[in-house]
């Protein structure tokens, strides 16, 4: 009876020190590999790090919330502030980062890319949102500026405010 007790009792305090463990240090979906999603890491606050896997992009939009906001939540008709790094998923390189520039982005939600107004509702301020966006929803079969035609797109979002 005695070393039944004591095996629970190091089974609780080992899953304590796996679950604290968990909670510190940078911030990882690691689910998204599993689920053919680019992997992402960094700390909270800091621009994340992409790693995309290899294989064909998802056909539709995919959506995964790296940290979890506690904040106002993002809506159809709000104007947002975001921190965002774009990846291209046939190049697996970035394109564009407003870390880059240490200046946020502000804009209405209205007045970007498909993927954005269908992947955004429900994230709130202090989450990082993963979107995986097909070129239906990007930028399509004209592609712009730096990116392709039909090409998949890789965002993370970090939302800073929402009004």
């Amino acid at each position: 009876m005695k070393i039944h007790k004591r095996l629970a009792i190091a089974a609780i305090i080992a899953l304590s020190i796996t679950s604290l463990t968990a909670c510190g240090g940078k911030d990882t979906v690691a689910d998204t590999a599993a689920a053919g999603l680019p992997a992402v890491t960094a700390n909270a606050g800091e621009a994340p790090i992409i790693t995309p896997p290899t294989g064909a992009a998802p056909a539709t939009l995919q959506t995964q919330d790296i940290i979890v906001g506690n904040g106002t939540e993002v809506v159809a008709t709000s104007t947002l502030t975001v921190h965002y790094t774009l990846m291209t998923w046939s190049k697996r390189a970035i394109v564009e980062s407003s870390w880059s520039s240490g200046q946020p982005a502000t804009f209405p939600l209205s007045g970007v890319i498909a993927g954005w107004q269908q992947g955004l509702p429900g994230a709130k301020v202090g989450g990082r949102r993963l979107l995986v966006i097909p070129a239906d929803l990007g930028y399509g079969p004209n592609g712009s500026g730096p990116i392709g035609p039909n090409e998949t797109l890789i965002f993370v979002v970090d939302i800073i405010a929402v009004s």
